[in-house]
């Protein structure tokens, strides 16, 4: 993506330095991050589309016959799994992953700076987590819980912190230079856990399917946005032109 973003600065250079005789050198980033956060806005627009449907009658019944689906599978091995990635999604889950991670990116990677992004897009997967939930209003499920629930149900702050932390490390991993099968595998683990994450809160009881899909858009949209300003920042800082 960082390559994209050169490619697309560069061209974007070449166009103002053709139409205008002066210009600011950071102007190119200026529009470059305009850019960004209208496909965010556009990444917004499909979770507030999903939003409004909420108390439709045809997302009422896919939430239901999705979850019927899922809660008919239970059982108490899987039951065992669940609870502990839906555990893994927690607070203190992240604190542990956090811990590694930064072990690894200090004495493996010797770049603690991706602890610091990471930990950047869990926060503010978090904050905006907590705010939508009071915003939107939406009740928990009226069927059994297995784990205890205090918040609002959407949209899932477990699904959107799992999907804007596990899918920001990913993004990190196919940047990293190691053996393909290595990364193949850590992706493919990270997706199972962002998945895992999700799945287990529909069957836990706690969450509609509807509040999963939410919370994997707005992370989704976390990433992507910051994704786009960390490289933009790295590249104006490297650009001997700024």
């Amino acid at each position: 993506m960082k390559q994209s973003l050169f490619t697309f600065i560069k061209k974007l250079r070449e166009f103002l330095a053709n139409k205008l005789n002066q210009y600011n050198t950071t102007l190119p980033y200026v529009i470059t991050v305009i850019v960004a956060l209208f496909i965010v806005v556009g990444g917004i627009n499909l979770f507030v589309e999903l939003t409004e449907t909420l108390k439709t009658e045809t997302l009422a019944t896919y939430d239901t016959s999705i979850t019927d689906y899922i809660i008919s599978y239970r059982a108490p091995t899987l039951t065992s799994y669940l609870k502990f990635m839906t555990y893994v999604g927690d607070i203190y889950g992240y604190l542990i992953v956090l811990t590694i991670f930064l072990l690894l990116s200090l004495l493996v990677f010797k770049r603690w700076k991706y602890v610091v992004q990471a930990t950047l897009i869990l926060a503010l997967a978090t904050i905006s987590n907590m705010i939508l939930k009071r915003f939107i209003d939406r009740a928990r499920p009226g069927i059994e819980h297995l784990v205890s629930v205090e918040t609002l149900s959407y949209p899932s702050g477990h699904a959107m912190s799992a999907m804007a932390f596990y899918g920001f490390l990913i993004f990190l991993v196919t940047k990293f230079n190691i053996q393909k099968v290595i990364k193949y595998i850590l992706i493919a683990v990270l997706i199972l856990v962002i998945l895992s994450i999700g799945i287990s809160r529909i069957y836990l009881g706690v969450h509609f399917p509807s509040d999963i899909a939410g919370g994997f858009i707005a992370g989704f949209i976390w990433v992507v946005f910051c994704v786009l300003v960390f490289d933009l920042i790295e590249l104006f800082r490297h650009d001997p032109k700024t």
